[in-house]
Order: structure tokens, then sequence, then C-alpha cells
């Protein structure tokens, strides 16, 4: 009987999901973080040693700076737009576009994404702006740039670290394509209602509505249609089997290139600054750190009362404490300059978001071990 039932369980399934699912759960969980390679696992050190880099750059090796400003495209040099775009491509290839219309299909889809831009598009930018008003009253520049960084939401690393925390990953990607839609209609109006509006911008530099909407349609616009076109046209041609196994594995790392390759070239081209703003960049830390602590675990606390499962939580939650920092780095340099505060504080974000969001899959991670919260 017993020989009879462990092959029963061998045809239906694992045997270690049916006699102890809590550890299964556990190994899928950790089996994430090592199928990472070791840009990944190491990318908080790798944006830290970008970061350096490039300030020795700025500082030691005369005309860095204002070579790599040189060229423009819509306000930014080629340089950044270069690593901008190679940034957020591979990750919006990861995106299944073709099957969506089906999954619109079912009610339950519609309340995540109901909860997601309530959570994104109402209470995020107004608890950003609050925190930036609170750490930063006497620096208008550097409080703009963080309201920029509040107003892009959630696409690119998110999908890394739900993966990463055991999250829904198919509900990752709708969720990251239906605010990737709505950031290119909501991101140019709701800037210059939070910054010039309710702001009261003092800046001498004046913030557009078509300077932003075109930095909008170009850093996601392009990047997006790109990936649409590249990933119905190259899984209908070599099929889905090739296009996931070989073709993401193969594109996926230059997103974290480019992400690297950005930082060091806005660093080198601001060295000087950075030097001499060290008080600025650690004033703009504090309410970042908050931010993503607060949103996080704010949403998690939140989904849980509404009895939603783990994954589904998880999800919910990276998707709100996650920002599009290359959105915000490419608005605040086109709008503002390189050489500016708003840009400082923008480039400071993926500093604080990426080692911070990567504590919080561990933690998330023990706090569902301990509980025993499963799906």
């Amino acid at each position: 009987m017993l020989l009879m039932s462990i092959a029963e369980m061998k045809d239906n399934g694992s045997i270690e999901q049916q006699i102890d699912p809590e550890s299964a759960h556990c190994k899928e969980k950790a089996s994430a973080f090592k199928s990472l390679g070791w840009l990944d696992r190491l990318l908080a050190l790798w944006i830290f040693l970008a970061m350096l880099i490039g300030i020795l750059l700025g500082n030691f090796v005369e005309g860095v700076g204002p070579a790599l400003q040189k060229g423009d495209f819509v306000g930014v040099s080629v340089c950044v737009t270069i690593g901008l775009l190679v940034m957020m491509y591979p990750i919006l290839c990861k995106v299944q576009y073709e099957s969506m219309h089906k999954v619109f299909n079912s009610g339950d889809i519609w309340i995540q994404i109901g909860i997601s831009i309530f959570i994104n598009w109402v209470l995020c930018p107004f608890l950003m702006m609050g925190l930036a008003w609170a750490f930063l009253p006497d620096q208008p520049d550097l409080r703009e740039g963080l309201i920029l960084v509040g107003l892009a939401r959630c696409i690119a690393m998110v999908l890394v670290w739900t993966g990463l925390a055991g999250g829904d990953s198919e509900y990752c990607a709708i969720l990251v394509a239906v605010n990737s839609l709505l950031q290119m209609i909501l991101f140019a109006p709701l800037a210059i209602l939070f910054i010039k509006v309710i702001g009261r911008s003092s800046s001498h530099i004046s913030l557009s509505y078509s300077t932003v909407a075109t930095s909008v349609a170009v850093f996601l616009g392009i990047p997006l249609g790109a990936a649409v076109i590249t990933r119905l046209a190259v899984r209908r041609l070599a099929g889905p089997k090739w296009y996931d196994d070989v073709f993401l594995r193969w594109i996926g790392p230059w997103s974290l290139i480019g992400l690297l390759y950005t930082i060091l070239v806005l660093f080198a081209s601001q060295g000087h600054q950075v030097v001499h703003q060290i008080v600025s960049v650690v004033r703009v830390a504090a309410p970042l750190i908050v931010y993503f602590v607060v949103v996080f675990f704010g949403t998690l606390y939140a989904t849980y009362k509404l009895g939603l499962g783990y994954k589904l939580s998880t999800t919910q939650s990276f998707t709100a404490a996650s920002n599009n920092f290359e959105l915000a780095i490419a608005v605040a340099v086109a709008t503002f300059g390189a050489n500016s505060s708003q840009a400082l504080a923008a480039t400071v974000g993926p500093l604080i978001e990426v080692p911070v969001l990567l504590g919080l899959v561990y933690i998330v991670r023990a706090i569902a071990n301990r509980a025993g919260w499963r799906d």
C-alpha cells in the first residue's frame, strides 16, 4: 500500500510538495535566487561601483564630463539616451502581451488591477510628495527630483523582485503592462500638477507638459513598442521555446548592463557636483528609504487583510514599492539638465531602491515561512 501511495504521488506531482508543502514552498523561492547570475545577485554592489568609478572619472580625468554630454536627443545626451533605451527594452520583452486578452476576461484580474492603480497612482505620489517636503523643506530642486521618482511607477526591476520573493510572475507582468500604459498617459499631467501646481515650483527652468510628454513617449514608448514587436514577431518566427529559453536569456543581462552604464555616465558627468553635495545625497536617501519600507509593508498588510494569498500580496507590494527610476532620470535630465539637483535626486533612486527592495525580499520570505503564509 505504501509503495502504491508513493507511486500515485509521483504520478500526481512532487512527493515533497504533498508531504511537506511548506518545505517545497521554501525551496521554490530559494531556487529563484540560485537561478540568478552574479550580475543580479550583487546588483547593489555593481551600482555602488558604477557610481564610484563615475565620480572618480568626473573628478580626476579632465574633459570626461563635457565629452559625455555631447550630442542631444530630446534634451538628453546621446550617451545617456543609449543607456536608458538599453535599460528598458529587455525587461519589457518579458511581458506576455500575446496572452493578455485572455487574462482580462477574468474578473479577479480587474480587482488586482484596481488595487494596483489606486496604490500606484493615488497613494504613492502623495506619499512621496509628503516625504519630500518633510525631509527637504529647504531644498526645492531635490524635492522635485524625488517627486519625479514617486510619479515614475512600477516597471523594470519589479519583475525581478517578485520572482525572487516567490510572487505571481504572471500577475506581475500584467500589472507592469497596465502601469506602463497608464504612465504614458498620466506621468506628464501629474508631473505638472505635483511640481508646478501643488508644489508651486520656484525653479528658474519651467517644467512644460510637452517636454515631459516627449520624454515619456521616447524613453518608455520606444522600448515598449520595440518590445511588443520583438515578442510577437520573434515568437512567431522562431517559436516560443526559442524565444523564452534562448532570446530572453541572452537579452536579459543587457537591462542591468544598461542601468550600470547609465549610472556611470551620469555620475561621471556630475562628478564634481556629487562630491560637493554629498550631504544632499544623504538627505535624498532618507525619504527614499522611508518611502520604500512604508509602501511595501503598508500594501502587504492591506492585501493580507483583504484575504489575498502570499503570491498576490507579495506581487502587489513589490509593484507598489518599485519605481521606474529610468524614466525619472530621463525626465529630470531632459527638463532640468544633467548637472541639476533634480537629476542628482533621481539618480540616487536606484542606489537606494535596489538594496532596500532586495532586503525586503529576504524579509517577506522570512515572514511567510515563520507564519506559514502560503497560497
